[in-house]
C-alpha cells in the first residue's frame, strides 16, 4: 500500500469525519476505488468476514494468522491480548495481499475497565453530558489495547421489562432514546474517528428487537410500518444524523422477514432514505440463524439472502466466506454488490485513520481507572439513581447506626452488571466498602449469599443483627447474570427469598431503606408497604457503592428519573406511557377493583373501560418519575398563542418553584398530544426536558418551544407530516402529572 496516497487523502478529508463535504467525499471515494481496483474477488470477500474469537484465548492459532495473511479476514472480535492485536495487525498491513488493516472490535457497552451504570441506568440520568463522557472514557480506555470498534449503543425501544436486554436499552421513549444515542455516539467517536482514542460506534439492533413477543429474547416481532417509523426508527435516524460509523442487524424477524435478510429495511430505508454510508454488520451468527427462522433452507441461501438485502459484514458465521464466490458465479449475487460491501467497509477503515496509523497508540496504555474517570463514574451513578419512595427517612444523619443487609450489599461482580467482560471486580466499590471508608457506624449481615438464595438459614442472624441499629439498609436485586442477552424473566419479583427476609426484618420495627440493584424494573408491590424508602440504583458500576453512600447520607441527592414505566406486576406488561387511548379509556371514576365487586353480582362489564380488575390501569411508578430531597411546584403555565401556523413555533412557559427546605434539581418534562389524527395517536409524547437547579424558595421560568416539525408522524399511507388540529400540552415532573393547556395547529 502506498501510504503517501493515504496521507494526502486524509489531509484533504480533514479531521471531521462526521461532516464530510462533497469535495472531501470525492477524494475519499477515489482512494477507496483505487484500493478496490487492486483486489481479487477472494480479497473482497475477506473484507466482509468478521471473525469472532474467545477473549480468554491464551494462544494465537496458526490458522487465524494464516487467514489474516491471505486476506481472508476484515475484522476481528474479542482479541484482547495486546501482543495478539499487534501481531495480527502487523501481518495484515505487511503480509496480506492488499495490506489492508484490520478493525478490532469488542462489546464496550457501559465502560471498559471503569464501569459506568448499565445503559438503562444511564438513560435514567436524562443527562446527555454524563452519557457522552461515559462513552468518551470507555473509548479512551478501550482504544489503548487496540479496540477501535464497539458494538454500542443499543437503541432498541423496550416496552417490556421481562426482556433481559432492557438492561442495555435507552427505555421506552423514542425522543429520550434519540438524544441518548446521539450522546453515546459523540462520546465514542469523538470529534474525529481518526483520533487514535476514538472508536467506531455501532447502532444496534436494527430494528425492533425490543418488541419481541412476551419479552422473550430472539423472538418474533410484529410491527406495522407506521409504528416502526414513529417509535422504533427515530433513535437510528438520530444516530445516522451524527455520523454513526456502523449499524448492526437484529436477531429477530420483523413481520415475517429476519432483519439480516430484510431488503426493505437495509436498502430502501437505511441506504436510500436515511443515506447511511457506513457498513452494516450482522449480529453473531444471525445470517445462518435465518435457517432456524425458516427463511433460508441452508447456509448458502442464507448468504444469498443477506447479500441481496445489503448486509456488508458477517459476524462469526461464514456463509459469505463459503458461498459468496459461488453465488456470484451463478449470477445470484453480483460482483458490484460485493464491491459496494467492501467500499462501505474500507470507508470506515479510512475514516478511522487505520491506513495511516494501523497500530494502537502505545502512549495511551496507562489509561485505566484514572482519578477523573472514577469521579465521572461516581457522578453517573448518582445521576442514574431513582428515588421511588421516601417516607421521611432519607437522607440519614451522619451518626445513624446502620444495619447493612442483603445479597447485593457486597457483591462487586454483580454490581457491575451485564456486558462487563473487561471490568475487574477488585476495583468495584461496594456499599459495604464505601460505608466503611466513610466511617459509617455500620453492622453488616448478608442475610442471603446471593440474589437467588432460597435458604432462610441466616434469617435469625439477620434479625438479631439489627437490634442495635437505627435503620436497616437492605441492598436487594438481581445478580448481573439475570439480565442481559438471553436472560428474560416471566416474574419480575425479587429472586429467591429476598421478599421473605424483608418482611421478617420489618417485624423488628426498624425503618428499612430498600436499595435495588438490577438490570430491569423489579416488581415490589408485595413489599412496598414493608419499607420506608426505595432507591433504584440499577447496576451502578465501579463506583456505585460510593454514590449510594453519598446519596443515603445526603451529601448528594438522587437525580434520576425513570426511562420506563415501572409495572406493578409482570402480568401488566408490555406497558408504556405513550400508549393509545382506546375507545373506552380507563379512568378513576369508573374503575371497579376486583375486591369491590359484590358477591353474586349481576353480570356486567364493570365500568366498561380498559383495565385489569386486580391491578388497575396505571403503573406502579410512571415514566419520568423520580423523587429528590425537596419538593417542586409548577405554576403559571403560558403559551404564546392559541393557534400557530406550520411555519411558526409555539412558546411554552412555566414557573417552577422549590417549595422544600433544601436545594434540589428538577427535570422539567414537556409532553404533547395530537388529539385527533389520520391514525390514532398516543395519549402523550415526550418532546423535551430541562434540568433546573433551585435553592429552597427559588423560582425559575422554564421555556419550551414546539414546531410543526416536532409534531410530524407517519400515517397508514406512509405519509409523514404534521396534521391540522387541536393539541394538548403538559409541563410537569412525569408522564402522569403536569399543568395542561391546548393549542391549534393550522395550515
Amino acid at each position: 500500500m502506498k501510504y503517501y496516497l493515504v496521507i494526502i487523502a486524509l489531509a484533504l478529508i480533514g479531521c471531521s469525519q462526521n461532516k464530510v463535504s462533497t469535495t472531501d467525499n470525492n477524494v475519499e471515494e477515489k482512494f477507496i476505488d483505487s484500493v478496490l481496483a487492486t483486489m481479487s474477488i477472494d480479497d473482497k470477500i475477506g473484507q466482509t468476514n468478521l471473525r469472532g474469537t474467545s477473549s480468554r484465548s491464551k494462544t494465537l492459532s496458526d490458522e487465524l494468522k494464516e487467514d489474516v495473511k491471505q486476506g481472508k479476514v476484515g475484522a476481528l472480535l474479542n482479541v484482547m491480548k495486546v501482543e495478539f492485536v499487534d501481531e495480527l495487525q502487523k501481518i495484515a498491513v505487511e503480509e496480506s495481499p492488499n495490506k489492508i488493516p484490520l478493525i478490532f472490535g469488542r462489546d464496550v457497552v457501559h465502560g471498559f475497565k471503569t464501569i459506568f451504570p448499565i445503559p438503562i441506568g444511564l438513560a435514567s440520568s436524562w443527562d446527555t453530558d454524563i452519557v457522552k463522557s461515559s462513552s468518551r472514557i470507555a473509548a479512551i480506555e478501550a482504544s489503548s489495547v487496540g479496540i477501535r470498534w464497539t458494538f454500542a449503543p443499543m437503541l432498541d425501544i423496550a416496552r417490556d421489562s421481562r426482556w433481559g436486554r432492557i438492561a442495555e436499552s435507552p427505555g421506552e421513549d423514542p425522543y429520550l432514546a434519540s438524544v441518548y444515542g446521539k450522546a453515546y455516539i459523540e462520546g465514542f467517536q469523538g470529534d474525529s474517528l481518526n483520533n487514535p482514542t476514538s472508536i467506531a460506534a455501532c447502532a444496534k439492533h436494527y430494528i425492533g428487537y425490543g418488541a419481541v413477543i412476551g419479552g422473550r429474547d430472539y423472538n418474533t416481532t410484529i410491527i406495522p410500518e407506521p409504528l416502526l417509523r414513529n417509535v422504533y426508527l427515530p433513535p437510528f435516524q438520530s444516530a445516522l444524523d451524527v455520523g454513526v460509523a456502523t449499524v448492526m442487524t437484529s436477531f429477530n424477524e420483523i413481520n415475517g422477514i429476519p432483519a439480516t435478510g430484510n431488503e426493505f429495511l437495509l436498502k430502501n430505508v437505511l441506504r436510500d432514505e436515511l443515506n447511511f454510508d457506513g457498513f452494516v454488520v450482522s449480529d453473531w451468527d444471525s445470517v445462518i440463524e435465518m435457517i432456524a427462522h425458516g427463511y433460508a433452507k441452508d447456509e448458502k441461501q442464507a448468504g444469498e439472502l443477506a447479500a441481496n438485502a445489503g448486509m456488508d459484514m458477517e459476524m462469526s458465521s461464514r456463509a459469505y466466506e463459503h458461498y459468496l464466490k459461488d453465488l456470484i458465479k451463478e449470477g445470484k449475487v453480483t460482483e458490484s454488490q460485493l464491491n459496494a460491501f467492501v467500499k462501505n467497509i474500507l470507508r470506515i477503515k479510512l475514516r478511522l485513520g487505520l491506513f495511516e496509523m494501523p497500530y494502537r497508540d502505545k502512549n495511551n496504555e496507562s489509561s485505566f481507572y484514572k482519578k477523573e474517570h472514577l469521579a465521572e463514574a461516581k457522578e453517573a451513578a448518582i445521576k442514574s439513581s431513582v428515588l421511588l419512595k421516601n417516607k421521611n427517612i432519607l437522607p440519614l444523619s451522619g451518626d445513624t447506626k446502620v444495619a447493612l443487609i442483603g445479597p447485593l450489599a457486597n457483591a462487586p461482580l454483580d454490581q457491575m452488571g451485564t456486558w462487563t467482560f473487561d471490568g475487574e471486580k477488585e476495583h468495584t466499590i461496594t456499599p459495604l466498602k464505601a460505608f466503611k471508608e466513610a466511617k459509617v457506624n455500620v453492622t453488616y449481615v448478608t442475610g442471603l449469599t446471593h440474589s437467588r438464595d432460597r435458604s432462610k438459614a441466616q434469617f435469625k442472624k439477620a434479625t438479631n443483627g439489627v437490634k442495635d441499629s437505627d435503620v436497616i439498609v437492605f441492598v436487594a436485586g438481581e445478580e448481573a447474570i439475570l439480565s442481559g442477552e438471553a436472560h428474560s424473566r416471566a416474574s419480575l419479583d425479587l429472586p429467591g427469598v429476598q421478599e421473605d427476609l424483608i418482611k421478617e426484618l420489618s417485624k423488628t420495627g426498624k425503618p428499612i431503606v430498600l436499595v435495588i440493584m438490577a438490570g430491569r424494573p423489579i416488581t415490589i408491590t408485595n413489599i412496598i408497604d414493608n419499607v420506608d424508602a426505595v432507591l433504584m440504583s440499577w447496576h451502578p458500576g465501579t463506583m456505585g457503592g460510593t454514590a449510594l453512600q453519598e446519596i443515603i447520607f445526603g451529601l448528594r441527592e438522587p437525580e434520576g428519573r425513570l426511562p420506563v414505566s415501572w409495572p406493578k406486576v409482570a402480568g401488566q406488561l408490555p406497558y408504556f406511557y405513550n400508549h393509545k387511548n382506546t375507545g373506552r379509556p380507563a379512568n378513576k371514576k369508573d374503575y371497579v377493583a376486583m375486591y369491590d365487586i359484590p358477591i353474586g353480582a349481576w353480570q356486567s362489564s364493570l365500568g366498561n373501560d380498559s383495565h385489569y380488575l386486580d391491578i388497575g390501569y396505571t403503573p406502579h411508578f410512571p415514566f419520568g418519575f423520580g423523587l429528590g430531597y425537596t419538593e417542586f411546584q409548577y405554576d403559571n403555565l403560558q403559551i404564546s398563542k392559541d393557534t400557530i401556523g406550520f411555519n411558526e413555533e409555539l412558546i411554552v412557559k412555566v414557573s417552577v418553584t422549590n417549595v422544600g427546605k433544601k436545594k434540589g434539581k428538577e427535570i422539567v418534562q414537556f409532553y404533547t398530544q395530537d388529539i385527533v389524527g389520520s391514525i390514532t395517536r398516543p395519549i402523550r409524547e415526550l418532546k423535551g426536558f430541562q434540568h433546573v437547579s433551585l435553592n429552597a424558595g427559588e423560582t425559575k421560568e422554564v421555556i419550551f418551544k414546539v414546531s410543526a416539525a416536532q409534531l410530524e408522524f407517519t400515517n397508514h399511507k406512509q405519509i409523514r407530516d404534521a396534521e391540522e388540529g387541536d393539541f394538548n400540552i403538559w409541563v410537569g415532573s412525569d408522564a402522569e402529572s403536569g399543568l395542561k393547556d391546548t393549542f391549534y395547529l393550522k395550515k
